[in-house]
């Protein structure tokens, strides 16, 4: 039963042009995700290996561990943030399909448009904040407060790259929107 509210449900994306600057930037782009989604595929396959050694020596051989905690964490965080670009490249986001079925397609349009633009903004500001963290955990020299200790630039820099990425993709969608407008004068 449908509440008007599709988990995954695509909104039709414009179609890049297949020549030019625009579609040069899209080819890369397309590039750099596929590279990130098939580590980020790697990176959680790595985070499940070191949790179920974990629960191997911690269980059954009675050998603790401190490490694995943060491991997996800091795995499950690159998996997440690297993986980002590519679903918003397929929009496999949660989408509201209630009002995208009653717009008129001009109005549907403006709705993704300033979705696009809203969402950039808050990944732009994401990043800047990610970017800022990662400064100072390499200037200060941070790590996490755990006797392994590791430090803290990696899970900052898998965000503020993540996020940056994402920030990227969705300025390219919105360029798009409007070239698509341009090309179809």
């Amino acid at each position: 039963m449908s509440h008007g509210i599709e988990v995954g449900e695509r909104v039709p994306s414009v179609e890049l042009p297949r020549v030019g600057v625009l579609a040069a930037c899209a080819r890369a782009m397309r590039w750099v995700e596929e590279k990130l989604l098939g580590l980020a595929s790697l990176a959680l396959l790595g985070a499940a290996g070191v949790l179920t050694y974990s629960v191997v020596t911690r269980y059954l051989l009675k050998i603790p561990t401190d490490w694995q905690d943060e491991a997996s964490v800091f795995l499950i965080v690159g998996a997440t943030f690297l993986s980002g670009a590519y679903v918003q490249s397929q929009r496999g986001h949660v989408g509201i399909a209630a009002l995208s079925a009653v717009l008129p397609p001009w109005l549907e349009r403006w709705r993704v448009i300033c979705s696009d633009l809203i969402s950039m903004l808050f990944c732009s500001f994401f990043s800047w904040k990610s970017w800022t963290l990662l400064r100072d955990a390499v200037v200060e020299h941070q790590t996490t407060s755990s006797e392994w200790a590791p430090p803290l630039w990696i899970p900052y820099g898998l965000m503020a790259g993540g996020m940056t990425l994402v920030t990227l993709r969705l300025l390219l969608q919105l360029v798009s929107h409007f070239a698509a407008r341009e090309d179809a004068r």
